[in-house]
């Protein structure tokens, strides 16, 4: 997008010196040490990228990137060790919960205060005040002291302080993450009017799927280096490649699939490498037969936990029989993150019959399918059971096992999409 460049970052470097002890950054400080005393750790290394009037611009990458120094260097909180920022027009930031408030404070006095701070005089803000409580809807805890306020309440009012000054570029770093999914809807639906309005808005999150849905443009960052930057669904994908420890630079996207990274592999370790996979998986079963790996390939085949809505992908499971089984049955389900099951198959609904099941066998059993739930985070689950003796018999379950993000740029209602063909056919009087 060509236009007025409101956010010019040239050359940004951040650099924090990390001391073993306390003494050395005084010694430091007092000019007592001829050596030097510190570690040097970059947060940022020579960034470079504009955001032009108009745009919305997500910022992503996995923690530790350096996503928050850069805004908290655009809004003035933290000054660059060298390099430049150049920004040309009002500022309004949500950052990290606490940022700008006075927990001593009402949320009322807060709200006078963040507006003298962005330059508003008492009268402008009177004249914005109702807007702004109506938004943050949190009724008479207006005039209590912030420091008594829940993170929900703390980050309506925020918001509702942050989007009705009249901001020319609204900045938010994944404040919007503790609220409720109502606010969190009433806050995106504003980012639409902003969009409209031509402001700009630049946003670090690590829900792709609204990254995807309202961004422009998106920029990657890694280990406080600027990786790429483009159109949402090529930095996303660039993205997973970075979560299964794959170089997105060296190795070019394409829309081929690529080969199976699991071929000749034994390892159970290498099946789940770049899964988010669950430290407190509930684990039960005789194990007289054992699910001993399991992992998930995207539609281009590689190892992810992250799936595009629309696109297919395999969910794969290993099982070894440690005894003779008779017609076992291997299953998976997927959760959302309230408990609640949305959906699973196994491969005695599929009529697919294991034929090897005796002590030493081992066998994958593949799923192939469409990936139709709406967008957001689920739990995946799996199971291996059979009959022993004509009693049906648990042999090994992994529940919450993993979880799977699911982005997406259309939602509908419910749990999955029905995939409609719409037509609209318009009469005439």
């Amino acid at each position: 997008m060509d236009g007025k460049k409101v956010i010019q970052v040239q050359n940004l470097t951040k650099m924090y010196k990390l001391y073993d002890r306390p003494k050395d950054r005084l010694f430091e400080a007092l000019g007592l040490s001829r050596k030097k005393r510190y570690k040097e750790h970059y947060a940022l290394h020579d960034i470079n990228f504009d955001v032009n009037e108009g745009e919305c611009v997500g910022i992503i990458g996995v923690n530790g990137s350096g996503k928050s120094t850069v805004l908290k260097i655009i809004t003035g909180v933290l000054t660059p060790t060298s390099g430049t920022i150049t920004v040309d027009g009002r500022i309004s930031a949500l950052l990290e919960l606490g940022a700008g408030f006075n927990m001593e404070y009402t949320g009322l006095e807060n709200v006078y205060l963040n507006g003298t701070m962005i330059g508003f005089s008492k009268e402008e803000i009177d004249r914005r005040l109702n807007d702004i409580l109506a938004f943050a809807d949190i009724g008479d805890f207006i005039h209590q002291p912030v420091k008594t306020y829940s993170s929900g309440m703390f980050v309506r009012l925020a918001f509702a302080v942050a989007i009705n000054i009249d901001p020319e570029i609204l900045i938010v770093d994944e404040a919007l993450s503790v609220g409720d999914v109502f606010f969190q809807a009433k806050c995106f639906h504003k980012f639409e009017e902003f969009k409209e309005q031509g402001r700009t808005i630049l946003i670090v999150s690590h829900d792709l799927s609204s990254i995807a849905k309202y961004c422009d443009r998106v920029i990657l960052l890694n280990q406080g280096h600027l990786l790429d930057q483009g159109s949402p669904k090529a930095m996303v994908d660039m993205y997973k490649q970075l979560l299964v420890h794959q170089d997105p630079v060296k190795q070019q996207v394409t829309e081929e699939k690529e080969a199976d990274p699991l071929t000749d592999s034994t390892d159970a370790d290498s099946w789940k490498q770049g899964l988010a996979l669950n430290p407190n998986v509930l684990e039960y079963g005789d194990k007289q037969a054992e699910i001993e790996a399991f992992t998930i390939i995207d539609e281009k085949g590689r190892i992810s936990n992250i799936l595009e809505k629309g696109t297919s992908f395999d969910i794969r499971v290993k099982v070894r029989f440690n005894k003779e089984i008779q017609d076992p049955i291997v299953a998976y389900t997927f959760k959302n993150i309230q408990g609640t099951e949305i959906t699973g198959t196994n491969t005695m609904y599929e009529k697919k019959h294991i034929e090897h099941s005796g002590p030493g066998d081992e066998c994958i059993v593949t799923f192939h399918q469409n990936m139709d739930m709406q967008g957001g985070e689920y739990l995946l689950s799996f199971g291996c059971t059979g009959y022993c003796g004509g009693d049906f018999t648990v042999f090994h379950r992994l529940y919450d096992a993993c979880n799977v993000t699911v982005v997406s740029t259309k939602n509908t209602v419910g749990f999955y999409d029905m995939n409609s063909r719409v037509t609209v056919e318009e009469l005439k009087k």
